[in-house]
């Protein structure tokens, strides 16, 4: 009986180990596809930027005016949100106004 114990054991600390990766492979990949244009990421090296253009393959960061370009799998997290602006939703707001009052003259 004693001699079934620890092989048990093991195989149960093994798929808890494979468990818990995937949770955090999977948690990562979901951090890393909400990131937009915008949002301050830092990355594995620790450059802090502001993401500028992003797809599948690449990130391409200003960095005090500097674009740089890195693999998507260098950014280590996302430091702050893109945020919307108010200003931006008027200005938006009042050009659709005024496009729309052209046509109705």
């Amino acid at each position: 009986m004693g001699q079934f114990i620890f092989p048990v054991l093991m195989l149960g600390m093994l798929g808890w180990m494979f468990f818990s990766q995937r949770k955090q492979q999977q948690s990562r990949a979901n951090t890393l596809n909400q990131i937009k244009k915008g949002d301050e990421i830092v990355t594995i090296g620790g450059l802090y930027g502001i993401v500028d253009e992003i797809n599948d393959q690449k990130v391409v960061l200003d960095i005090d005016g500097i674009y740089l370009t890195f693999d998507r799998a260098a950014i280590r997290n996302r430091v702050t949100e893109a945020a919307v602006t108010p200003e931006v939703e008027t200005i938006v707001e009042e050009s659709t106004e005024k496009s729309e009052s052209a046509i109705e003259e």
